[in-house]
């Protein structure tokens, strides 16, 4: 995923199956399977699949708004504003 961050929403990404590195705020985390991570909403985050393993994952949002157009892209490899 790109670097990015919502106004208005947060996410807890959980891992079912595969490692996830994720940019959550200023950290930097690897997760594995049966782990998971809060992203409090104005976060900086970032997901990325560092293996050849398909990574699946369970993303849960919560706030006060969930629209798609409260993403605030800052890197993006796929040319996306």
């Amino acid at each position: 995923l790109s670097l990015q961050m919502h106004q208005h929403r947060s996410e807890h990404w959980v891992v079912v199956s595969g490692k996830a590195n994720v940019v959550n705020g200023e950290q930097e985390l690897s997760i594995n399977t049966n782990e998971s991570t809060y992203i409090p909403a104005g976060h900086k985050h970032r997901l990325e699949n560092p293996g050849t393993e398909a990574l699946v994952i369970i993303e849960v949002q919560s706030g006060s708004y969930l629209g798609e157009d409260d993403i605030v892209r800052f890197e993006d490899i796929y040319g996306r504003n």
